[in-house]
């Protein structure tokens, strides 16, 4: 039976019916596949990437450089560009066609990548919200409009737009180590950022006249070819982001004479667009410990009022980075100071409008600096000259340069939440420098190895920038409204962006919950801090994959958490640990043998202390059964009789036993050793006289298998806490018990008191009498437009920019 099963496991996972970890699953019994390691579900290791999570010694990537010039058309809100492409086949696979990414054609109703969702009729309806519910027929003039593309001679190469991907077809292939130098000539229509969505475009203040231009996704990129995918050339559907190749830039940027640009890397012709007094401040901020004023609030106002109509270039150097973005606007203030990272300086800069500067000249490039420092601390230094934060009403990150949120009101004043809005979100998007603009991840196939692993630092960040800052990532009890949802709410971590209902928990928050449980409550900071440094390092400036990462971190620290990554990133059971009950007793150290022991003796006569055999039940093995029953199985033990012993003669009712021996054993020691138990001595019982003893009672009622936190509360009033590891669960699922010996009375019980596991059902979480709730006074208060709880005066949660 057992080959015949076993060839029938092996025939199934062959043709693929069947999976490895398939075979051995059965979440239907108390012990089913939960701490079964991960197998098949993780990719085959081989030369490319190792079983440790390492890079292998045959691991390659690709390379992509490019020189770009561009020019801004304001009036008419057109970008014009024109790039030299070099691509270097770093792979060993010959290349018959290229794939790039056209971003832009997100905003065209015909090129798009046409992922729709299902709507319903709106009763409030913009002009914008009705296009998008007419069916295209005209192209509407957005989108990358594509002039030509020819090879390093002017030969022009055939492509084919398809949505918001273009292949090139080469006329030879590109065989393993040479290199193609192509050319693209492009251009398209900047889009309204604020009416047509999108994380790039222009932003007009109707109040000046004036613009703010975020460019990003501009220009035709390479598309990634990896050893574990090919081209990456899934369409762009607005959420999912990029796989992008690493390379070095050189920009030209033509803008209006008059702005003030910010981008990706270092500005090599200052000189030449900066007045003197402005190059002057730049170079006091580069070794400033403070912010400095590059162009201040007076200049900027007076460019807002006279604009120019002629025109400066100015020119970007980035080297191994993955993208390019940047930002122009003639309504910028821009300040900048120095951070030092392990001996290295860093120029940390800030762009603002008049709107942000209550906010952004005291906070942002502050926390740009302290970004990068803490973050260097958690995974390796930052290894780029700059660090940039743009104020731009939105949150969007690319290699340096990241635009976010935070303006005040108009007198200047702002409110608490907006102040801790703008901390989270320059955070975040400078984090996201670290992950994935270093280590590379793709963030179309797996959201959570970008936006996750950044938002479990940016919460330690956080914390390190303000013990009582109100984050909302990285703490369990954060989770539980999203982990407590009905389960056809809710899809694993793993789920593909595109497909991601509630994006912000299941890419966000559930996986900075996850890591954090991990770094606080599975594996400690210390193993944990080192483990996920070491997957840093490994992979910075490389393509990761998820498998690589749990691999890392299991490798660096030594814990097996196959487990964790099966419940917390496969699964989508919450956590509901139950205390179901506890026995409470006293040691009876004088006691005879149970009445129960040795029942089911023969009455009398010679066999009187021979013990019946156990009783067969309904719940027996059935392959005991099956066994027994095939005539064909002889048994080891019937055909050699040597190995027959005292218990199994016992097991058969065959032992003769002299009851009168187990007197005052019914507490004995040495019970697990299997050998003759010993009485308790008048000093054992001296020493549990006074103990107490409790049995508690758990079950798993959510499905996640996770640490029990134990608090007991004596009567007293002192505490004590007992950590039970999560594999207490590993042979019964749904149901486990602890017994404990106590020398003190034990008042109350409560799981997880620290709010530690995301349980999502408190109510069951305790035993014995629990402490009075405190009272407090309530009363009527009337509330200050946007504040809290004030009758009068100022409102305490709107601040003025120079109180």
């Amino acid at each position: 039976m057992k080959k015949v099963y076993a060839s029938l496991c092996f025939a199934l996972a062959i043709t693929g019916m069947v999976k490895a970890q398939d075979i051995q699953n059965n979440p239907g019994s108390n012990h089913g596949n939960k701490f079964e390691q991960l197998g098949t579900i993780l990719p085959t290791p081989n030369e490319q990437r190792t079983a440790s999570g390492a890079p292998g010694a045959k691991y390659w990537q690709q390379r992509a450089d490019y020189n770009i010039k561009c020019e801004l058309d304001e009036k008419n809100t057109k970008l014009t560009g024109r790039e030299t492409i070099t691509y270097y086949n770093n792979s060993p696979d010959p290349l018959d066609y290229i794939w790039l990414q056209l971003d832009e054609n997100q905003h065209n109703n015909l090129d798009n990548a046409n992922y729709q969702s299902s709507t319903t009729m709106p009763k409030v309806a913009s002009t914008t919200v009705l296009e998008k519910a007419e069916i295209a027929t005209e192209d509407n003039g957005y989108g990358d409009k594509i002039a030509g593309i020819t090879d390093a001679l002017g030969k022009p190469l055939p492509y084919t737009i398809n949505k918001t991907m273009m292949r090139i077809d080469l006329p030879a292939p590109l065989k393993p180590g040479q290199q193609l130098v192509f050319n693209v000539k492009w251009s398209y229509k900047i889009s309204d950022r604020l009416t047509y969505g999108g994380r790039g475009g222009y932003e007009y203040f109707p109040a000046d006249g004036n613009y703010l231009f975020t460019m990003t996704q501009w220009y035709p990129r390479l598309c990634v070819y990896s050893d574990f995918q090919g081209w990456q050339n899934h369409q762009f559907a607005g959420r999912g982001e990029f796989a992008l190749t690493f390379g070095n830039f050189k920009v030209q940027i033509t803008v209006p004479a008059d702005h003030v640009v910010g981008g990706t890397g270092e500005c090599i012709n200052y000189a030449a667009v900066l007045t003197p007094g402005q190059l002057a401040r730049y170079n006091q901020a580069k070794t400033a410990s403070a912010p400095v004023q590059i162009v201040t609030l007076d200049e900027a106002k007076k460019r807002e009022a006279n604009p120019s109509t002629a025109t400066k270039t100015w020119v970007f150097q980035a080297n191994n980075v993955r993208d390019f973005a940047w930002t122009s606007s003639r309504k910028f203030i821009w300040d900048g100071m120095n951070q030092a990272i392990e001996g290295k300086n860093v120029m940390c800069m800030s762009y603002y409008g008049k709107e942000a500067y209550g906010l952004y000249s005291k906070y942002s490039t502050k926390l740009v600096a302290h970004t990068i420092k803490s973050y260097s601390s958690f995974t390796f230094p930052y290894p780029y000259p700059v660090a940039q934060s743009v104020e731009a009403s939105n949150g969007m990150e690319y290699p340096m340069i990241c635009f976010n949120n935070g303006r005040t009101q108009p007198d200047g004043t702002y409110s608490e939440s907006t102040k801790n809005g703008m901390i989270g979100v320059i955070i975040h998007e400078v984090g996201h420098n670290f992950f994935p603009m270093i280590v590379n991840s793709d963030e179309r196939r797996w959201t959570w190895m970008d936006e996750g692993l950044n938002s479990f630092v940016e919460y330690l960040t956080e914390e390190l920038w303000d013990n009582k800052f109100p984050s909302k990532k990285g703490a369990a009890y954060t989770q539980v409204d999203y982990m407590k949802l009905p389960k056809n709410e809710l899809e694993p971590i793993m789920t593909n962006s595109e497909n991601i209902v509630r994006f912000g928990p299941n890419a966000y928050t559930k996986p900075a919950t996850a890591l954090n449980i991990l770094r606080e409550t599975i594996m400690g900071r210390k193993l944990f801090d080192f483990a996920f440094k070491e997957y840093a390092r490994r992979w910075e400036f490389k393509h990761p994959t998820p498998g690589d990462f749990f691999r890392t971190m299991e490798d660096a620290s030594g814990e097996n958490l196959d487990w964790f990554w099966r419940g917390w990133f496969y699964g989508i059971d919450p956590c509901d640990i139950s205390l179901d009950s506890v026995k409470v007793a006293k040691a009876d150290l004088d006691g005879n043998l149970p009445a129960t022991f040795g029942q089911g003796r023969a009455p009398g006569g010679a066999n009187t202390n021979k013990v019946a055999a156990p009783i067969v039940n309904n719940y027996e093995d059935i392959s005991k059964i099956r066994n027994r029953e095939d005539k064909t199985i002889q048994f080891y033990v019937d055909k050699d009789t040597t190995v027959r012993d005292f218990y199994w003669r016992y097991d058969r009712g065959l032992a003769a036993v002299d009851s009168s021996k187990f007197k005052d054993m019914t507490k004995a020691k040495n019970m697990a050793d299997n050998r003759k138990p010993e009485p308790f001595t008048d000093v054992d019982k001296a020493k549990y006289a006074s103990k107490f003893f409790y049995e508690l009672n758990f079950s798993n009622k959510g499905g996640l298998v996770m640490p029990i936190i134990v608090q007991f509360t004596y009567a007293d009033g002192s505490k004590q806490i007992d950590r039970i590891p999560a594999q207490v669960w590993r042979l019964n699922e749904k149901h486990v018990s602890k017994f404990y010996v106590q020398d003190k009375e034990v008042a109350s019980i409560q799981l997880d008191p620290y709010r530690e596991t995301c349980d999502i059902d408190e109510s069951n979480n305790y035993w014995g009498k629990l402490p009075e709730p405190s009272k407090f006074q309530v009363f009527k208060q009337k509330v200050a437009a946007g504040g809290r709880g004030q009758t009068t005066g100022v409102n305490p949660m709107q601040v003025g920019s120079g109180k």
